[in-house]
């Protein structure tokens, strides 16, 4: 007789763990957005670099991945209704730029500028 004690972990449904990944990366991305509004920004310290890194960008890269996959499933529909650009756009183009186009520690998407004197 073994004296070992095995666990048993009740495992949940697939759509239930992808629907709690979805839901946690829907308000990290809330948490993260920048102003709706253009204002010129200083030179980004530090901690907003780090905060970029470690939070943002894996967000961004997991949202572009989710909204290419949004994209395919929904290109029939698009196709028919005659606004597959419009989708691509909003669902890949869109968050592939706020990650991969917009500079380190920026919270306006694309490329850093010196702000004007």
């Amino acid at each position: 007789m073994s004296n070992t004690m095995t666990t048993e972990r009740t495992a949940r449904p697939w759509h239930r763990q992808v629907a709690a990944v979805a839901a946690t990366l829907g308000l990290l991305s809330s948490l993260v957005a920048g102003p709706v509004y253009a204002i010129p920004e200083d030179e980004p310290g530090g901690v907003a670099m780090v905060g970029d890194v470690l939070v943002a960008r894996p967000v961004g890269a997991a949202m572009t991945a989710i909204g290419t996959v949004a994209f395919i499933v929904s290109l029939p529909l698009s196709a028919l209704g005659g606004n597959v650009g419009k989708a691509a756009e909003k669902l890949v183009v869109d968050p592939a730029r706020e990650t991969f186009v917009r500079c380190l520690g920026c919270r306006n998407t694309g490329r850093y500028h010196k702000p004007k004197d």
